[in-house]
């Protein structure tokens, strides 16, 4: 039996964050992870340059039954204070856009910098240590201090005072995602929202894939809406549906038979557009050829509006056309699901935890950090950002 005051069950962000902050602090931490190396969500993150933070994160940057749950954490750990770490180790990074910093090399500067802190606070870290059984009852170690979890891996027990739960959600199952998380604080009594795959792209009907499908990788800027959120960045077609990052920070507010709405033109009054050369010859693919790409073009109109030239179309017909352009109205059939969701939202409720600690309110000394709780980030390094905010209010806890 292996006696610990803290025990952090995952090796990613969160996880290794949490036990930091409990090392520095003087705690006897191990952190327990069931792949051979720790961090690999943050070695893929950012294209491999790892998005670590955004400059402009807000409470309105994320999704959650309680939207105002995440405020304390990210009050108390702020992207200054991340920045000040890279800083620390001489990392260098740039921002990207939008207030998203990037590394200048590889995502692995994160992790190393992530492991030589975890090492100067005597943080014990085992990798290839799946959990087979978790449980709960008091006891006491040999100098007197509670002991009120048992946490059994495949080849040790531990014992632990407390325990932190940071084992995120359901994306990316290749890189070792499980809903461990949700079974244990099922275990626990806790209640869960549904999680759903967030950060994700659509999928499209057999029909709009017909004349889509064939300009997969073609990319236009656009503002896409759903159910009252809006982003203007590019979206993507794929040779499945609609992403890029447009697409995929709606996606995070998309239900089963919503609608998105996406604006091909967004600085231009399509209508005006139109009227003001609504008697030349000119067919509506090549007028449109000067604004979208005409491979695009040819497809949409396909779909939609048989090109012929402008002049032949009545004022009616113009402004249908007008109107898509503007509120090009799709259905997706679905998402790609968690094999190419970026994050899982939902999960264990904000209802059932402490703002400021991340503390599990009727379980004394349980903890859940990062992904696996109810709060969701959108695209841009708020997900990094809500994962060293609530390590950091756990660590000052446990």
């Amino acid at each position: 039996m292996i006696e610990k005051e803290v025990i952090v069950i995952g090796g990613g962000a969160a996880g290794l964050f949490c036990a930091i902050e409990a090392g520095k602090r003087g705690r006897k931490v191990v952190v327990l992870e069931h792949a051979d190396r720790i961090g690999k969500k943050i070695s893929i993150s950012g294209g491999g340059r790892c998005n670590f933070t955004n400059l402009n994160t807000s409470p309105d940057n994320f999704i959650s039954a309680n939207p105002h749950f995440c405020k304390s954490a990210l009050a108390r750990y702020t992207p200054t204070d991340f920045v000040s770490l890279i800083e620390k180790h001489g990392i260098p990074y740039h921002e990207k856009k939008l207030g998203q910093l990037f590394c200048d090399g590889s995502s692995h500067a994160i992790i190393e910098m992530l492991l030589t802190e975890a090492r100067e606070a005597g943080v014990e870290i085992r990798c290839g240590s799946l959990v087979r059984n978790v449980s709960s009852s008091p006891g006491s170690s040999a100098d007197g201090s509670p002991l009120n979890f048992t946490v059994e891996t495949e080849k040790d027990f531990f014992k632990s005072e407390s325990l932190v739960v940071a084992t995120g959600g359901l994306s990316i199952a290749p890189l070792g995602a499980t809903d461990f998380g949700y079974r244990l604080a099922r275990q626990f009594g806790l209640t869960i929202v549904e999680p759903w795959p967030a950060l994700v792209p659509f999928t499209l009907s057999r029909d709009s894939l017909r004349q889509l499908g064939p300009l997969s990788g073609i990319s236009l800027d656009a503002l896409v809406s759903c159910d009252g959120r809006q982003f203007r960045e590019n979206i993507l077609i794929t040779h499945r549906g609609l992403s890029g990052p447009a697409i995929l920070q709606i996606s995070s507010y998309w239900r089963p038979t919503l609608s998105i709405t996406i604006n091909l033109l967004p600085e231009l009054e399509a209508l005006d557009l139109l009227t003001e050369h609504e008697n030349k010859e000119i067919t509506l693919a090549n007028f449109l050829s000067q604004f979208l790409p005409r491979r695009f073009v040819l497809a949409w109109c396909a779909l939609n509006f048989p090109s012929q030239p402008l002049k032949r179309y009545t004022p009616h017909e113009l402004a249908e056309i007008a109107r898509k352009l503007n509120q090009w109205e799709i259905v997706p059939t679905g998402t790609e699901g968690y094999r190419k969701a970026e994050v899982t939202a939902g999960g264990i409720s904000t209802t059932e935890l402490s703002s400021q600690t991340m503390a599990v309110r009727k379980v004394a000394g349980l903890y859940f950090i990062g992904e696996v709780v109810d709060v969701t980030g959108q695209l841009g390094g708020f997900n990094f950002q809500w994962a060293w905010a609530s390590g950091y209010a756990a660590g000052q806890s446990v």
